[in-house]
């Protein structure tokens, strides 16, 4: 048995024949583009990831040299 139920129901108020459509064409579009990726994002690889690349200034002092090739 299929049920016509509303989308969307008024519980308080009364709104505008166009505040009513813009929320209508919110939803729509919010529900859209849920269903737009079909597949999980690629993670990236560390070795791929250039922002090892945007290092941050050299701290002095004991192990520094060892330490300024360590991944962050």
């Amino acid at each position: 048995m299929s049920e016509n139920r509303p989308l969307l129901r008024v519980v308080r108020g009364t709104p505008a024949d166009d505040e009513l459509a813009a929320l209508a064409a919110v939803i729509a579009a919010a529900a859209s583009a849920g269903e737009s990726r079909s597949e999980p994002p690629r993670r990236r690889s560390r070795w791929a990831d250039r922002t090892a690349n945007l290092r941050q200034p050299m701290q002095p002092g004991p192990g520094a040299w060892r330490a300024s090739a360590l991944p962050r």
